[in-house]
């Protein structure tokens, strides 16, 4: 039987207070004081859905994909391309190979869902595993309350038939054209609809039916369901569609909104791989996601699960890790709501030659450098000479991937003349244990927080934005290694 064979998740660093935004925005609309408790998760200024979507993946699958993946999936309705296909620059940045199926799923907050359905339904029966990626981070106008209610995460499952770690019992869809929102074509921002409309007409009239109709399907009553996962910004509903169908209300999961609010189409996938972190061997779980219908799925956790972690410390560790958030300045700047005057240095063409992209694909998305296969000397970039003044071997490099190596500060700067939309701009010679050194930008680290022989991480980033022509440039940064500053 198909299921999930493993799971992750990321959450970014910062965290707004939402104190900081209704003190901001309070003059203006004071109904917001009812939403100032918690936080909300953040982006930082390099951060996007893709780059969420990778580190999600490398938090669920380790340093060593299954190698027997086929298919990527990614679903959000934030992809950072239109019409260049998103799956494709994880894939590579991934170093799966070109011999794979990728797949965007957009346009719904249900893309998340219907999409690990899909993958759930196509994985039964067949060889190979898919690696399915959620992330979303939804702009909102400033001053509103969904600016307070949205946070920004990813999701990361891989499904297969073997060494499954939660069966999948079924699903049940529900396609009707209930808009409760939506966001039209070259829009940045929602449009929301009443609440009570959306209650009650809505959630109270539709999702009830289709949990009772997968409870039937499967044979499954209520009162057997251990978790429930459902999102919804609405306070009370998933308690009392639990209720209606028999489920204790203790099998409800928090909804996560107070430590980092909602993550549109990711977010029923986050509420589930936070779950699974905390589900033994035996246990029941309802996921019902939300947008234009509802999708339901029933899974059943084997044995299996007790000796799975994340890579990375899962949801749990990323919302643990943290960064409190109070500039409400620096949240509108990295998320383009306000123009800033960037100065003289900001005034850069920053055009992508795509020809030499391509033909560096490997290196820049994928951060393969050589190694020697004579002298076993590694380096970054590879070249067609070893670098080893012992070796100087011609064209003896064969392919080595950097991005899970761990390395450390040898040398850094914090240059505070040189445009950043975060100052001051952190880089540094950074060295890798397997051997090898770069002159890399840092990232997610303080003012007076770097210091040399810190261990770091290379994490998959923005590295600068062509506002011109709307195209974004990747490339890998060193970040503070959570997981070592951590112990």
């Amino acid at each position: 039987m198909a299921g999930i064979t493993g799971f992750g998740g990321y959450v970014p660093r910062l965290r707004l207070q939402r104190k900081a935004v209704v003190e901001a925005n309070g003059w203006f609309n004071p109904a917001l004081a009812g939403l100032a408790k918690g936080e909300r998760s953040m982006c930082n200024w390099d951060e996007d859905s893709l780059t969420m979507a990778v580190e999600a993946a490398r938090d669920c699958m380790g340093e060593t994909p299954p190698a027997d993946l086929r298919s990527i999936y990614f679903a959000s309705t934030t992809m950072p391309f239109a019409d260049r296909q998103n799956a494709t620059v994880a894939a590579t940045a991934l170093n799966l190979g070109e011999d794979i199926r990728t797949v965007d799923m957009t346009s719904s907050q249900r893309a998340g869902t219907s999409g690990l359905i899909d993958a759930l339904e196509n994985a039964e029966g067949r060889d190979g595993t898919v690696l399915f990626l959620a992330a979303d981070t939804r702009e909102t106008a400033a001053s509103g309350p969904q600016e307070l209610q949205m946070g920004d995460a990813a999701a990361a499952f891989t499904i297969g038939n073997d060494g499954v770690i939660a069966e999948f019992l079924g699903s049940h869809q529900v396609s009707t054209d209930f808009v409760d929102h939506y966001r039209g074509q070259n829009r940045s921002f929602d449009y929301n609809w009443e609440e009570r409309w959306i209650r009650d007409e809505g959630y109270f009239k539709i999702v009830p039916p289709a949990v009772k109709a997968l409870l039937d399907k499967t044979g499954v009553a209520g009162s057997d369901v251990d978790m429930m996962v459902m999102p919804a910004l609405i306070r009370g509903v998933p308690q009392r569609i639990a209720k209606g169908a028999g489920i204790a209300e203790e099998a409800v999961q928090d909804n996560l909104h107070a430590v980092m609010g909602e993550a549109g189409a990711a977010h029923a996938l986050v509420m589930l791989s936070k779950a699974m972190q905390n589900a033994g061997p035996g246990k029941t779980i309802l996921v019902i996601g939300w947008g234009q219908g509802c999708d339901l799925m029933l899974f059943r956790t084997t044995d299996a699960i007790a000796k799975f972690k994340p890579a990375l410390g899962g949801v749990e560790g990323y919302l643990g890790r943290k960064k409190a958030e109070s500039n409400y300045n620096r949240y509108l700047a990295f998320n383009d709501l306000i123009d800033r005057d960037k100065g003289i240095r900001a005034e850069v063409d920053a055009q992508t030659a795509l020809t030499t992209l391509y033909r560096n694909r490997k290196k820049v998305l994928g951060f393969v450098g050589g190694k020697c296969t004579k002298c076993g000397t590694v380096q970054y970039p590879k070249s067609h000479i070893c670098v080893n003044p012992n070796c100087g071997e011609w064209k003896s490099q064969e392919d080595y991937p950097f991005a899970d190596e761990p390395c450390t500060v040898q040398s850094w700067t914090a240059d505070g003349l040189t445009y950043s939309p975060d100052p001051p701009t952190h880089f540094g010679m950074v060295t890798f244990e397997a051997g090898g050194r770069l002159m890399a930008d840092l990232t997610d680290v303080d003012k007076g927080g770097v210091e040399v022989g810190m261990p770091l991480r290379m994490v998959f980033r923005v590295k600068v934005e062509d506002e011109r022509r709307g195209f974004k440039k990747y490339f890998w940064k060193a970040a503070p290694d959570h997981r070592k500053t951590a112990a």
